[in-house]
């Protein structure tokens, strides 16, 4: 049986332009925080919005709130899959919590409202340093 690649047709693995990894943030609306403090990591489902090529999301007093105090340094991910196929966009950047009263009245502006009931009064926004973003093709016989 050969398991070899198809020579001909979409390639199963296409890395994205930034731009076009941007374009797919602005197309979604939930990705996931990564942070880790010690050593340890954690991840937290945000929903989110791009702003000015940054993420900007909210958040209540609580852990993610404590991690962040303790590193900034964070991974932010989004993703879209299907049968068929595939994408995904990880940034790896710096969160900062939004303070200045200019930095928060820009923030509240945007159409970004907690699908969690419960305050969210913390503005987080995320300087990317890097992002990549990859769409797959994904096998059709993935039952073997």
């Amino acid at each position: 049986m050969d398991t070899a690649p198809e020579a001909s047709g979409p390639k199963p693995v296409v890395e994205l332009t930034e731009d076009e990894c941007w374009d797919f943030l602005r197309s979604q609306e939930l990705g996931r925080l990564a942070v880790s403090v010690a050593g340890v990591p954690d991840i937290f489902p945000v929903n989110f919005v791009t702003d000015a090529r940054t993420v900007l999301f909210r958040t209540a007093h609580g852990t993610k709130l404590l991690e962040l105090a303790v590193n900034q340094y964070v991974a932010f991910e989004a993703d879209r899959w299907n049968i068929a196929e595939g994408t995904s966009v990880v940034i790896r950047g710096r969160a900062s919590i939004l303070e200045s009263a200019e930095e928060l009245d820009e923030a509240a502006r945007r159409e970004l409202s907690p699908w969690v009931p419960g305050a969210k009064p913390v503005f987080v926004r995320i300087q990317p340093a890097t992002i990549t973003g990859r769409r797959l093709r994904l096998r059709t016989d993935r039952s073997s």
